[in-house]
């Protein structure tokens, strides 16, 4: 654990389920910032996919005292997620799951080169999921009014046309089959739809989170998620 969090920062080290070949056991360990059931369990989704070990350090975001300051030194604004490589450091959900997906291919998580229909696709996606949809559907949430020309992320109702459009013609964020970038809007989308309540809980919606419900990687996950949010006072106090 990082010496800064280990009196603020819990620290829990998880094998993985997926086995591990000789030739990874020697990688270092991605060293995972994560906060149980927020923006960050797309992350700790997406290293159950990958099966390669990893430490997760717990981040209690919605503690009374805060996020303790030595935080800022890994995350500027003291937000998850956010993952140590190495002495590589990377913030933002989509720069994490392009990191990632490349530093593992073997996962098969990035579609391939020779597709760049489907490539496009999955690097669109995963950025248009944090700097589109999730802005637009929080200020709708938010009930603020603005003029969506004066805005980069445009409006709510555009960006909801856009999802409902591309699922309605692809079974998947970047076609037809699953990848990393799925791993990004299956996560926006469940958390707006069923945590925030602001989305609608359209068909279209509800049969794509179904699919990616059955990876046995997102199982993993919600387990995961569980039991942390179980030790933390937020959550205890809520039960």
């Amino acid at each position: 654990m990082h010496p800064h969090f280990a009196d603020h920062v819990g620290g829990q080290y998880f094998a993985p389920t997926v086995g591990v070949g000789a030739r990874y056991a020697r990688l270092r360990l991605i060293r995972f910032y994560h906060a149980p059931w927020s923006r960050s369990s797309g992350i700790l989704w997406l290293l159950e996919e990958i099966g390669e070990p990893y430490r997760i350090v717990l981040v209690d975001v919605r503690a009374k005292q805060g996020v303790p300051e030595a935080y800022r030194k890994i995350q500027p604004s003291k937000k998850v997620p956010a993952i140590e490589d190495g002495n590589i450091v990377v913030t933002e959900r989509a720069a994490i799951i392009l990191y990632l997906a490349d530093r593992f291919a073997h996962a098969g998580l990035v579609p391939p080169a020779d597709k760049p229909a489907e490539r496009a696709a999955y690097y669109r996606m995963i950025v248009y999921c944090d700097a589109v949809l999730d802005p637009a559907v929080t200020a709708h949430g938010l009930g603020l009014s603005y003029d969506r020309r004066n805005y980069p992320f445009g409006s709510y109702e555009e960006a909801l046309a856009f999802i409902e459009a591309h699922l309605v013609r692809n079974p998947y964020a970047a076609g037809a089959r699953f990848s990393a970038a799925d791993i990004q809007l299956a996560s926006s989308i469940n958390y707006m739809m069923n945590f925030l309540n602001t989305l609608p809980r359209k068909r279209i919606f509800l049969d794509y989170i179904a699919r990616v419900e059955r990876r046995r990687a997102y199982c993993r996950m919600q387990e995961k998620d569980l039991a942390m949010a179980a030790k933390l006072p937020y959550f205890v106090g809520a039960a």
